[in-house]
């Protein structure tokens, strides 16, 4: 079976392709493919599969231009790249590669979160700059985490693995929203059910963790930021586009909130106008799950994936589409 592969990734799954006697092409460019790139590249040979990630855009007329593919596997926990009903429509399976960089994105949320508090990148930037002068008693003064109210809005794997260092790390209070209550999840870790507004108005620490879809684009925006203590942080390793950024840029020059962490963008990879000026704000490449071992899993999960579909059996991850 012939197999595109869309961007280079850790060998481990491509060895697990190239193990059941499959052709595996791998684009050779450093970056994202341009459309034009994308759609030339899947049209080399009739490819069975193509494994795919959240910076190709996945639509029908990707799936015309491959009508040979039986599945596209996506590269990723999150498929809003790509348009199920389109998949549906031309009987492609989709599949995902979820729960296995929850702790590692859980983690890159804390690390965050403790460098927006403690001034981390400030703070480095202030003595390389050779600013450092010797210790002074008022000198970067930042905020404690422990003992704090943290805000969750999306309880999934991710959002739950973030509570848990929270209360169990940091003794910290849990306010949090989801689409269902987890009475389970509230005796556990002493956590409180509250409306979106009830936990951005009563938190010191804001980490979103829902999915990207058209009720959640934008759920933080001018409103909702104003609804924040002045002295609260929001983290977000989501979704870019559930933050309205220009909004954001916004409140953290006028301190309508004390600062911000982020590892995801409105517009991957451009940046909202005058982010990158910022003192109190943290910003990442969207390398939240980016360590070696849950890249290397993620691509032999997305390996397993086709490997299982080009065997006439249903993927272990397969997206369900209603």
């Amino acid at each position: 079976m012939k197999i595109y592969v869309t961007r280079k990734i850790p060998q481990k799954g491509i060895d697990k392709l190239v193990a059941k006697g499959h052709e595996v092409d791998v684009s050779q460019k450093d970056g994202v493919l341009t459309r034009e790139e994308f759609l030339a590249a899947l049209k080399q040979k009739p490819y069975d599969a193509v494994l795919c990630l959240l910076t190709d855009k996945i639509d029908k007329e990707v799936f015309e231009v491959v009508p040979t593919a039986k599945i596209f596997a996506n590269y990723a926990v999150g498929f809003d790249n790509i348009n199920l009903n389109d998949a549906k429509e031309k009987g492609v399976m989709i599949t995902n590669t979820p729960g296995v960089l929850t702790e590692t994105v859980a983690e890159h949320t804390f690390a965050l979160m403790l460098a927006i508090a403690h001034r981390i990148s400030e703070a480095d930037r202030f003595t390389k700059a050779g600013k450092f002068q010797g210790w002074g008693p008022m000198m970067l003064l930042g905020n404690d985490v422990s003992h704090k109210t943290l805000g969750i809005i999306g309880l999934g794997r991710i959002g739950s693995r973030v509570a848990y260092h929270a209360v169990k790390g940091f003794d910290m209070k849990v306010l949090y929203y989801d689409v269902k209550r987890d009475e389970n999840f509230e005796k556990e870790y002493g956590a409180e059910f509250k409306s979106v507004e009830e936990v951005l108005r009563g938190s010191d620490f804001v980490s979103i963790h829902v999915p990207l879809l058209p009720e959640t684009r934008h759920l933080i925006n001018t409103e909702r930021l104003k609804m924040m203590k002045p002295s609260a942080y929001l983290i977000n390793t989501s979704r870019g586009p559930i933050v309205d950024e220009a909004t954001l840029v916004e409140a953290l020059k006028n301190k309508t909130i004390k600062g911000a962490a982020l590892d995801v963008f409105e517009n991957e990879p451009a940046l909202a106008p005058g982010l990158t000026e910022l003192d109190n704000v943290i910003l990442t490449p969207h390398i939240a799950s980016a360590t070696e071992e849950t890249r290397s899993k993620m691509s032999e999960m997305a390996a397993e994936n086709i490997i299982a579909a080009l065997e006439g059996k249903t993927p272990p991850n397969i997206v369900k589409i209603n």
